[in-house]
């Protein structure tokens, strides 16, 4: 609707004028669309110095916003603050979000419930797993990155170093075969020419691997279970249990064998620097036990030695003493005294407070 105006110049009549074109108008708040409101507030947020994380938006959205952004022009003070106080309003009054959409759901509730009923759900709604896929990948430790690498060609390989971060990629190629390693490395040099949308592909087909493998029962493989099982069993049945094994399967009481750790394999895998902190989780009594109880087999015994080299020389004089006054040890109980040892060990190493030394032959393999 035109506004009109009389306008009177002395000496002549008065004059009506249309005055549209010359006055503007200010658009009222409840005309704006709400595309046209969020452009303004993420304007508004941006001019502020807002970190705001745009690109975790879907593209499709993204592109909206570009374009409405595009299309605005000036916004005068009395709609601007009228915008950001619906904005606030409507933020005050919001009590919970929930996502939209199952997968959203699951992200949510991912290491909450089940990863069986994860899979499960996520397989009858047809959804992959949300978010950056790179994301996932970068989370994955060196040795399934390596798995995962050894399986792709070597342009897909090249691409996983360069997105991965400087100290993982680093961590990656050591545990890659030499020949390996260079190829790939050199393959990052032919990826100048790679586009973003080549990436965001490569990392969607990765991430659904990995949403397509089996889940398995177990954390640990079958060679580090049963190695733990023998690890507490008396010596004449893991001696026992490893002949058997060795009759049956070779290779896999190789495993096995490697995973074990007992009393005799301290001198050989504990560093010297970490003996105090294993006595301090160890009861004095059961490890006067166990040292008494290691005279018996010289395998023990250069565990104990190194046990008592490598602590206070006057804790050690003490702990002569008291072990020369033990006497004879049941079985049953300086067994069990090792095992108390071993335990506290493998506690700290499992906990990240210390590292074992690798066996022999498998330092070259790792």
């Amino acid at each position: 609707m035109q506004q009109e105006t009389a306008l009177t110049v002395p000496g002549t009549a008065a004059r009506t004028v249309d005055v549209s074109d010359t006055v503007p108008t200010k658009p009222s708040i409840s005309s704006l669309a709400g595309r046209a409101k969020a452009a303004i507030v993420v304007r508004l947020l941006l001019n502020e110095g807002a970190d705001i994380p745009l690109e975790e938006l879907p593209d499709e959205l993204q592109g909206v916003l570009t374009h409405q952004m595009g299309t605005m022009g000036l916004v005068d003070r009395d709609t601007l603050f009228s915008v950001v106080q619906e904005f606030a309003e409507m933020l005050d009054g919001v009590g919970l979000s929930f996502p939209k959409g199952i997968g959203g759901a699951l992200t949510i509730l991912d290491g909450r419930i089940s990863p069986q009923t994860a899979a499960r759900l996520r397989k009858e709604a047809g959804v992959r797993m949300t978010g950056d896929p790179w994301d996932r990948l970068r989370a994955l430790p060196a040795e399934d990155l390596a798995e995962l690498v050894q399986a792709e060609s070597t342009e897909i390989a090249a691409v996983i170093l360069s997105k991965l971060d400087v100290p993982k990629a680093a961590e990656l190629l050591g545990k890659l075969s030499g020949p390996d390693a260079r190829r790939i490395t050199y393959a990052v040099s032919q990826t100048g020419a790679v586009t973003p949308d080549t990436v965001d592909r490569i990392g969607i087909s990765l991430a659904a691997q990995l949403d397509d493998k089996p889940l398995v029962a177990f954390d640990t493989g079958p060679g580090e279970r049963v190695g733990a099982i023998l690890n507490l069993s008396p010596a004449t049945t893991r001696e026992d249990m490893l002949t058997a094994l060795d009759e049956e399967d070779a290779d896999f009481a190789s495993v096995v064998r490697k995973s074990i750790f007992t009393f005799a394999h301290i001198a050989e895998r504990l560093s010297p620097r970490d003996v105090p902190q294993v006595i301090r989780e160890v009861d004095q009594g059961d490890l006067i036990v166990a040292l008494a109880f290691a005279a018996l087999d010289p395998k023990d015994t250069a565990s104990a030695d190194f046990i008592l080299s490598n602590i206070s020389s006057r804790m050690a004089d003490n702990l002569r003493e008291e072990v020369a006054e033990k006497g004879k040890i049941k079985p049953a109980d300086g067994e069990s005294a090792m095992n108390t040892v071993v335990g506290a060990i493998r506690g700290l190493e499992q906990a990240g407070d210390i590292e074992l030394i690798l066996p022999e032959g498998e330092e070259d393999a790792a």
